[in-house]
């Protein structure tokens, strides 16, 4: 599987450009990157619950299978 990052953000192509600069710590390495899929939330809180289910088990093995799948949702 290719290195993921997932995160929330107000503004998705702001902070996109951000990463691609090179301006974010966790992903400058990683560059270069690649915008693959985003969802979006009533609020704030809806998208964190939403970043947190990702980045555990049943989310990391839900992007695995989305993976191997091609990553058609």
């Amino acid at each position: 599987m290719k290195k993921t990052y997932v995160g929330y953000s107000q503004d998705v192509k702001a902070r996109f450009i951000q990463h691609c600069k090179g301006e974010v710590k966790s992903t400058a390495h990683r560059r270069p990157l690649e915008l693959i899929f985003t969802e979006e939330f009533e609020t704030m809180h809806e998208a964190k619950k939403r970043e947190l289910w990702w980045k555990s088990g049943a989310g990391r093995r839900k992007l695995k299978k989305l993976f191997e799948k091609g990553f058609k949702i």
